[in-house]
């Protein structure tokens, strides 16, 4: 790659003797601007060469000096990525090995990098595997953008606001639109679902590709092939409908009409669906009976006792399971004061998400749809030990447990390691879910079901609940659904006994008063 001559910021460049676990240098004079590949040699050309105790390889005599100029603000950059100024002419390139490179990323999280100032990873593979191998080619590519950090480990935090890249519309369409009309428009779908049309372009695209076919401006029949190879691995019928939506974002109109209006794309799908029914669900994933009896035993209780992580999993399946919330709705509750009331007989709690929350169904009414709890109030014939079950007594407790670790309102909170006290992910929270359901199963000593997900609790309480003989309609509006047909064909599984906790759910439409 050839890198033009640029003129650089002055700045103090110090020069150090060889020393071991310094980066392979190319002296001055080796290449004039640009990298280029050396012939192949034998084994006594990399005599100079000799390994830095397990990091990088420097050769003898030679010292090195920075060869890439950062900005002042990407001196401390610890992850790889390219620089955001242009190759110094004339200066050496230091290569490193991804070991080298990752013990400098290591060192500067800590701290400042130990080294040469503003040095930079350049190879993202090993230059040389090992000192039996020879050095064959070089390969680097340069850009004007600096590239993403690269996090080591997962975190229980929750994401900064980000936003997702707008797909775009199919060439012309936008034609003598104004850039923040065109990015109005681009919008007007769900950062989630702009992630996953991307997604699928991207895929046609490689597809459209590989068969020498113009993605934006192919035939009708070549969109059919892409999709019956996609029929033929294995693909759901509506995997295929996210396909031919996002194919419709980008490609030009057919017959006046989108891709996905196509009298033959309709009866392609008519067809898949029928050649491969979604299988409907019938019975639960779990038995809500079993989790429920293990909530009522330590770790679970009592709660004064009881140890964050368990009263956190807890509140948190306790909440999933008489909501029929999604995850996503749960983890915008706030502790606010303007999102959370008690009633003044002490008789529930409402709670409302944050203003900022923006729900998958988006209406005037699921938008800031509050989420009213009843007090459980055993009755005669109850079973013993069932106020342990109450979700307002959980909540009580676990708001009080994390009142002094406290750093933001929202509900869920990390419950220990440096994160203490921050904001909880949606991925952490569906994993709390998960834990109550998986310890339960192991306390009493049953085999844990396959593929036990927190989005299940939105099926078993909806199916408890119509069979408790909630009202349908009621069933939809607390579960966000804008059709009983979702419940019917999607979430309605077989339960044959009564709802544990069908009173809760019958008291909350006459919760305390917002």
């Amino acid at each position: 790659m050839g890198v033009s001559p640029s003129v650089h910021p002055a700045r103090s460049i110090s020069t150090r003797a060889a020393e071991p676990g310094c980066r392979l240098s190319i002296p001055p004079g080796t290449c004039s601007g640009r990298v280029v590949s050396s012939p192949r040699r034998s084994a006594q050309d990399l005599e100079p060469l000799w390994p830095g105790r397990g990091r990088s390889v420097c050769h003898r005599g030679v010292n090195p000096v920075p060869p890439m100029v950062f900005p002042d603000r990407g001196r401390g950059r610890t992850g790889p990525g390219c620089a955001g100024s242009s190759m110094a002419t004339g200066s050496p390139v230091c290569l490193s090995t991804p070991l080298a490179d990752l013990a400098y990323s290591t060192e500067g999280s800590r701290g400042r990098p130990q080294g040469v100032a503003g040095s930079s990873v350049l190879a993202s593979t090993p230059v040389v595997p090992a000192a039996s191998e020879s050095v064959s080619q070089y390969s680097m590519a340069s850009s004007n953008k600096e590239g993403p950090a690269v996090s080591v480990g997962g975190t229980d935090m929750a994401p900064q606001p980000s936003t997702s890249p707008a797909v775009g519309l199919a060439p012309g369409r936008l034609t003598g639109c104004s850039e923040p009309v065109r990015h109005t428009i681009l919008s007007a779908r769900a950062p989630s679902t702009r992630l996953q049309y991307d997604n699928r372009w991207r895929l046609f695209s490689q597809w459209c590709s590989a068969h020498n076919e113009n993605p934006v401006t192919c035939s009708v029949p070549t969109i059919l092939e892409f999709l019956q190879s996609l029929l033929d691995k294995g693909r759901s019928p509506s995997t295929l409908k996210v396909y031919v939506a996002a194919i419709s974002c980008h490609h030009l109109p057919v017959d006046d009409r989108t891709v996905g209006r196509h009298d033959l794309v309709s009866l392609f799908l008519r067809g898949a669906r029928r050649l491969r029914p979604l299988p409907a669900p019938r019975v639960p994933d779990w038995d809500l009976p079993l989790v429920l009896a293990a909530l009522c035993y330590p770790p679970f209780e009592p709660l004064a006792q009881a140890d964050l992580k368990w009263l956190s999993c807890k509140t948190a399946f306790l909440l999933a399971i008489v909501s029929a919330k999604r995850v996503s709705e749960l983890h915008a509750l706030s502790v606010s004061p303007t999102c959370i009331r008690w009633a003044p007989d002490d008789s529930g709690v409402t709670l409302w998400p944050n203003t900022a929350f923006v729900p998958k169904v988006l209406s005037p009414f699921h938008r800031n749809e509050p989420l009213q709890l009843a007090r459980f109030q055993p009755q005669s014939g109850a079973t013993e030990g069932s106020e342990l079950l109450c979700p307002v007594r959980a909540l009580e407790a676990y708001i009080s447990a994390t009142a002094s670790l406290r750093r933001s309102d929202q509900l869920f909170l990390c419950y220990g390691g440096p994160r203490l006290g921050y904001p909880l992910s949606k991925q952490r929270l569906s994993h709390w879910i998960v834990s109550a359901i998986c310890h339960a199963y192991a306390v009493g000593r049953r085999s844990l079901p396959v593929r036990v997900r927190a989005h299940s609790t939105r099926s078993v309480s909806a199916s408890w609940a119509a069979l408790r003989g909630v009202p349908l309609e009621a069933i939809c509006a607390a579960a966000s659904w804008a059709s009983p047909t979702t419940f019917t064909r999607f979430y309605n599984v077989n339960v044959t006994v009564p709802h544990p906790l069908g009173q809760v759910l019958l008291q909350g439409s006459a919760g305390p008063s917002q």
